[in-house]
């Protein structure tokens, strides 16, 4: 029988007049994870789920932007995330 891994969470914060990069205003592991995750779909955030890709961002301090090796995986992120709210806007 396997383990599975504790689920993971990241939040992202980026306001482009503010913020150089996105921010990291969140991170944990297990029941912080599935509280991080609760509060977003609560306040009607997008949620995007990859475990690998919240791996990376989970090694990041909560405060810090995201490092320049990581940008095109958000970029990815924003860009489904565009995609799926233009899906449920029509």
């Amino acid at each position: 029988m396997s383990q599975s891994s504790p689920k993971k969470a990241v939040a992202l914060k980026y306001n482009p007049k503010q913020d150089a990069a996105p921010l990291v205003i969140a991170s944990g592991y297990g029941a912080i994870a599935e509280k991080i995750i609760n509060i977003g779909e609560e306040k009607g955030i997008p949620i995007y789920r990859d475990d690998s890709t919240a791996s990376m961002l989970c090694m990041l301090d909560v405060g810090s932007p995201i490092q320049p090796e990581l940008y095109q995986v958000v970029a990815a992120i924003y860009a489904e995330i565009l995609k799926r709210a233009e899906k449920v806007q029509k």
